[in-house]
């Protein structure tokens, strides 16, 4: 699980606790049950069974692989519509080729990030590029939904592309844990994602043995995800392991530590940290249309079968499928 590396003695370190900060404590553990997406692609629903309030302001998130596919596996996703919010895309091990029908796409590979919002209504599709078909290989990502508020529902598509080498780092306060900031704020320090409703996104990895304590918007939810290893959560270290997810209660800090014993394959506590500003309005999902209102989703329906959310490009990607 390569992502981005650093030294951690060189980076900044995140400032400790002051004597009137409160650690969030845990309200739920959750195991996210396996499932498949796209042509096949084997996913983590990370989301499953905490309530939309919780999450508020996430929809969904998958947590795609770990897998190592042998030759002519790796599946994606076909050309598929969205409207009303925003897919982050974020590849730890492997590559995903992404083409929307407003002209973003890109390949997305180890540690980089793409952010594209759907708004108004987009076409797009994340798939292997056929050079990993034929190799097979490594696949290990996450998708993230965030939702947008009735104001920006309809805003115009946008296609960001963040690479791994553009995202910010620091260090645990004990040099143990590497923190990437790839969108929102952390003791100061921005990422480079651009948007439209205030959240934080961030990728750690914890050394076994080692404590990450950092500080966390107050006005924002919080939410830790374990991608891989084995730890503790929270002011009285609730265990976690991958799969699993946190979510948080109110308070200035999160903290989780690394068992010391870590399995040999995974040698380092892995986790997404994420949370944002709840955006508190009605969500009516159906499939990748996520509105305020059912009469919205049937609109978005219609015009998807009108042809109004674009069309593909002359070079369009295809996804790989069984012969």
């Amino acid at each position: 699980m390569p992502a981005v590396t650093a030294d951690t003695l060189t980076l900044p370190r995140i400032a400790g606790p002051t004597p009137t900060d409160t650690d969030r404590p845990v309200r739920s553990i959750t195991t996210g049950p396996r499932g498949y997406e796209g042509e096949g692609f084997p996913v983590v629903r990370a989301f499953a069974g905490v309530s939309a309030a919780d999450l508020d302001p996430f929809v969904h998130m998958d947590q795609m692989g770990e897998i190592e596919y042998q030759p002519g596996e790796p599946r994606g996703t076909d050309w598929h519509p969205h409207r009303g919010f925003e897919t982050v895309t974020y590849m730890l091990d492997g590559r995903f080729a992404h083409q929307d029908s407003h002209g973003g796409g890109g390949l997305i590979t180890d540690g980089a990030t793409q952010w594209m919002t759907a708004g108004s209504g987009i076409l797009h599709i994340e798939t292997p590029p056929a050079e990993l078909v034929d190799s097979g290989g490594l696949f290990h990502g996450v998708q993230l939904w965030v939702n947008l508020p009735r104001k920006d529902k309809f805003a115009a598509p946008r296609y960001q592309s963040i690479e791994g080498g553009q995202v910010a780092l620091l260090s645990s306060e004990d040099g143990g844990a590497l923190v990437r900031v790839i969108a929102g704020e952390i003791d100061g320090h921005a990422g480079p994602g651009s948007t439209h409703t205030p959240i934080t996104l961030a990728h750690s990895t914890i050394a076994p043995g080692a404590r990450l304590n950092l500080p966390w918007d107050r006005t924002y939810n919080a939410l830790v995800y374990v991608l891989s290893g084995r730890g503790g959560v929270g002011p009285v270290g609730h265990p976690i392991q991958q799969g699993q997810l946190a979510v948080l209660g109110p308070g200035d800090r999160i903290e989780i530590t690394a068992d010391a014993g870590q399995d040999g394959n995974r040698p380092a506590l892995e986790v997404l940290l994420l949370g944002g500003r709840p955006i508190r309005e009605p969500v009516v999902q159906y499939g990748p249309f996520v509105m305020n209102t059912k009469s919205e989703v049937l609109q978005a329906l219609e015009d998807f079968n009108a042809g109004r959310f674009g069309s593909l490009p002359p070079d369009a990607l295809m996804p790989h499928r069984s012969r």
